[in-house]
């Protein structure tokens, strides 16, 4: 789960970083009244989940508080546009009105997890300001990396050492040390997959301060914290995906034409890779566990069928926990009750799959079985052609009409 900017700032200060001060708005008049407060010189920023606003328009600085009424009108209500949003960009609500500050570098800090280390690792850079996969790939020599020893945490003298090799020294490398470790500590208490500040700056006035924030929290520790569901702008997110998490299923939308429905994160990857391998495109991820109830193979099939360019389905499931002819009987149902007409292959193994492939035979529809991965995505992706050849294109909707399956020629 992505955070804003305002909010991952208001974390961060909790645990001692410096950060500028401010107040969101949601109108130009407010954006005004906080200006005001602040002395008149502020920064106006549009509050959406994505990089790169400066370029797109989204942040203004303004002189006055007649400034800042002026930038947060033409900034309120646009789709801001960037390479990390969808190509309709995202419609800004709010705007974070703070502080102006002088500044006299601009640095880069953040933690994340290195999967080949398996440990969190603090990156920083003298390099800041700028998207940190750019100086990745074109200077990797300026970013400066300490692995922390997953028990103990990022220890003082490596938090000293990148300090230093920001060329920070006396108080600046005191207040960076201490900074470092604060970042590191939210990162870990927050169960943050990215705990990232870019800008980090040295004022002129020779102080640190967060000019950005951004945090990533890890879905999967949830439970863990049952503040967070305050901290989640839906908004922000597709609506399929909203949907999908409110019944319990892991989806993601892509851009792709055949949906994908399958048991295990590991065989939703494989399943993805070998559509694409066959020469189509996935159009989600859909895990639906281990355990799956009829019930949400139904909600499953409502949000795979929803999407308007989805032209087949595939499924692939491995029965263990969910049984084959528990799937069967849950496939049979959702088809029938959401009379889907998009062409629907089927490739499962495990429990029971004899007696599942019996009753998906005598079902009457007309499901397409395969007997490996292999033959099922050259099926699928053959049908999901042969489907949008024959049917006329559509345009998709604004907002996905969940319960209202659509049809097109093909088996069903």
């Amino acid at each position: 789960m992505r955070l804003h900017e305002h909010q991952a700032k208001a974390i961060l200060s909790g645990f001692g970083v410096p950060v500028p001060r401010g107040e969101v708005a949601e109108t130009p008049e407010a954006a005004a009244g906080i200006a005001r407060q602040l002395g008149g010189r502020v920064v106006v920023k549009a509050q959406v989940h994505a990089g790169g606003r400066g370029k797109a328009g989204g942040i203004k600085p303004a002189a006055s508080p007649e400034e800042a009424e002026a930038a947060a009108r033409q900034i309120l209500g646009m789709r801001l546009r960037t390479p990390q949003t969808p190509p309709e960009g995202i419609l800004v609500r709010k705007v974070l009105v703070e502080e102006a500050s002088a500044v006299a570098r601009e640095l880069y800090l953040g933690v994340t997890v290195d999967r080949a280390e398996a440990a969190p690792v603090v990156m920083a850079s003298e390099a800041g300001g700028v998207e940190i996969e750019e100086v990745a790939a074109a200077h990797p020599e300026k970013i400066l990396r300490a692995r922390a020893h997953p028990a103990l945490g990022i220890e003082p003298f490596q938090a000293r050492r990148l300090a230093y090799g920001l060329g920070l020294d006396g108080e600046l490398a005191k207040a960076a040390t201490a900074l470092t470790t604060a970042l590191y500590r939210c990162f870990v208490a927050h169960d943050c997959s990215l705990a990232e500040i870019n800008p980090l700056v040295v004022t002129a006035d020779g102080r640190l301060l967060a000019l950005d924030a951004k945090l990533t929290l890890d879905d999967n520790a949830r439970f863990r914290h049952p503040d967070w569901g305050a901290l989640r702008d839906v908004h922000e997110e597709t609506p399929l995906e909203v949907e999908a998490s409110r019944h319990g299923l892991n989806y993601v939308k892509l851009d792709g034409s055949v949906g994908c429905m399958v048991n295990g994160a590991g065989l939703a990857m494989a399943t993805m890779d070998i559509i694409k391998l066959a020469g189509g495109e996935p159009a989600n991820f859909l895990d639906v566990g281990g355990g799956a109830s009829a019930e949400q193979i139904e909600n499953a099939f409502r949000i795979l069928i929803s999407d308007p360019k989805v032209e087949a389905v595939l499924i692939n499931i491995f029965g263990g926990i969910l049984r084959c002819d528990r799937l069967a009987e849950g496939v049979i149902a959702a088809v029938r009750k959401l009379e889907v007409k998009i062409p629907v292959v089927i490739r499962m193994e495990g429990t029971n799959v004899e007696l599942g492939k019996r009753m998906l035979a005598e079902s009457g529809l007309n499901f397409t079985s395969a007997d490996d991965m292999a033959e099922a995505a050259e099926k699928v992706v053959a049908l999901a052609g042969a489907a949008f050849r024959t049917s006329p294109r559509r345009v998709a909707p604004a907002k996905p009409a969940l319960g209202k399956p659509r049809t097109s020629p093909g088996a069903g």
